[in-house]
């Protein structure tokens, strides 16, 4: 009876810790510090050329300002030169329009302890951006709707290595789309306290974005803070177009961050050499954040790449190749020469499932992005098929493995405990470590564990279906979404926010155009 007794105590115990690991929290670590170098792959003479050889791009070739007389009349009046559309910059003026720029700034989020410091060495997670469709083992896939963006926005605030709500995690095409950024905005606010992004598909929408955070944070917290980080892309090659532009006038005015950022398929956009296309990353960097600094100096800024090879057979973008990762790196070195934060990298992939092709391009793109010293790193999970999918199975997939990356940029431990030679010493010749003091002290935290996949012996998998890495993570987002605890608001801010997007809807008719 005695004995037993203890078994039963035992198996007590087991299932405490079971339920213990298996309960649901809502955690959410910290924003990556690296402690780790970061890789400089470009020597300084080839760093030289570049950046003399884009300074010659602004001087010589120019840029244009594409239906935007009030940012011609900008340029003009701080001394460059205008030619219809055309804005040709002085060497030297706008990488001296850069200098405002702040290297680094906090996005503030609802819940102060998730704001985020980007610049530095810091490295900010945020999700997938953009694409209209959606797919998951289920409905396969899809055209996305706002249910399938408010499930997005439940599983980013359940995953505790990503650190960012993001944007347009997927593009839901049930609502207008003069009415769709409100409820997604609205979403970020209320279903997530993590911080986000604001819209940029209209200049009056990314007015209606400051609008709704300062009902969120205060007029006053707005405008002496960042709330918001934005995506403004370059219609390379060498194109500012004037929604674009008048979304970032709209944030920079606002002391809101945004991410000037080219938007290049090398061999379509951008040449097809590395030099080539960084000299060209470069010069529509300089002008995008010169003009952000023009409107309001020291409004923050972030220096954005994101660049795909082409597949010269099939015209196809192609992701996780040698080619931009070099890019990347050799941006970020640049980045760093101007003192601001860098944006680049992500879960990116050209496959149309969460596969093998799917994991080694979204791996090779998720180390580079560490490596290369990236600040804050957009589409870093649930990207599928080339940015056109949000996919729910690969999104959990993903945010699972950002730990990873949590856990490599910690560095390494050379503290007596990380010697442990009191362990070495303990175990001796021909004993093992399993029982050992120090493995005791430091064995719940001494190796990174996935929580999606499957450590089991072949038996065990087997008896529990055989399931492969896409099932488990459908079972994990199911679980995720069951198991959502909506952060709690003020209910008289809530209110004033559903009052805002009810009458912002109100006031104009449906456009999906």
């Amino acid at each position: 009876m005695a004995d037993g007794g203890r078994r039963r105590a035992r198996g007590g115990g087991g299932a405490a810790r079971r339920a213990e690991r298996t309960a649901v929290r809502i955690n959410t670590a910290k924003f990556i510090e690296r402690n780790i170098p970061v890789t400089e792959l470009l020597s300084e003479d080839t760093l030289a050329i570049i950046e003399y050889n884009a300074e010659t791009v602004l001087e010589e070739i120019g840029v244009n300002f594409v239906d935007s007389p009030e940012a011609l009349a900008r340029w003009k009046a701080v001394g460059a030169s205008i030619d219809g559309e055309r804005v040709r910059i002085p060497r030297g003026l706008a990488r001296k329009l850069c200098q405002t720029a702040p290297s680094k700034f906090t996005q503030h989020a609802r819940d102060p302890a998730k704001s985020v410091e980007i610049g530095g060495n810091t490295l900010v997670t945020a999700p997938v951006y953009g694409p209209p469709f959606v797919r998951d083992v289920e409905g396969g896939r899809r055209y996305a709707t706002m249910d399938d963006f408010r499930k997005f926005v439940k599983l980013g605030y359940m995953s505790e290595f990503l650190h960012h709500s993001g944007g347009t995690v997927c593009e839901p095409t049930d609502v207008p789309v003069n009415k769709r950024h409100l409820d997604m905005l609205l979403a970020h606010m209320t279903l997530s306290d993590k911080p986000f992004m604001g819209s940029v598909t209209e200049p009056s929408r990314a007015q209606d974005s400051v609008e709704m955070c300062e009902i969120l944070f205060g007029k006053e917290f707005v405008q002496e803070n960042t709330v918001m980080t934005s995506l403004i892309n370059i219609n390379s090659p060498l194109t500012f177009d004037s929604i674009m532009m008048g979304a970032l006038e709209v944030y920079a005015t606002n002391n809101q961050a945004s991410i000037i950022s080219p938007f290049i398929v090398g061999g379509a956009m951008a040449p097809v050499s590395v030099v080539g296309t960084l000299t060209q990353v470069l010069a529509e960097v300089l002008a995008g954040i010169a003009y952000s600094q023009i409107l309001r100096p020291g409004a923050p800024v972030i220096f954005g790449t994101f660049v795909t090879s082409i597949d010269m057979n099939s015209g196809a973008p192609t992701f996780g190749t040698p080619e931009a990762s070099q890019i990347l790196y050799g941006a970020g070195q640049l980045a760093r020469r101007m003192g601001l934060p860098f944006r680049s990298g992500g879960g990116l992939c050209g496959s149309k499932l969460p596969d093998a092709q799917a994991a080694y391009e979204t791996a090779n793109t998720l180390n580079a992005a560490l490596m290369g010293g990236v600040n804050f790193m957009l589409h870093s999970c649930g990207w599928l098929e080339g940015g056109l999918v949000s996919s729910f199975e690969k999104f959990v997939m993903d945010a699972d493995q950002l730990g990873t990356l949590q856990k490599m940029a910690a560095g390494v431990d050379a503290s007596e405990n990380g010697q442990a030679m009191g362990a070495i010493a303990e175990v001796g010749p021909s004993g093992h470590y399993l029982g050992c003091d120090h493995t005791q002290q430091n064995f719940k935290d001494a190796f990174w564990r996935s929580s999606l996949f499957d450590y089991k012996p072949f038996e065990t998998w087997d008896e529990e279906g055989a399931r492969d890495t896409q099932t488990l993570a459908a079972a994990r987002v199911k679980y995720l979404l069951e198991n959502y605890q909506q952060p709690a608001m003020d209910p008289e801010v809530l209110a004033k926010l559903e009052d805002y997007v009810a009458q912002k809807k109100e006031s104009m008719p449906d456009s999906f155009v």
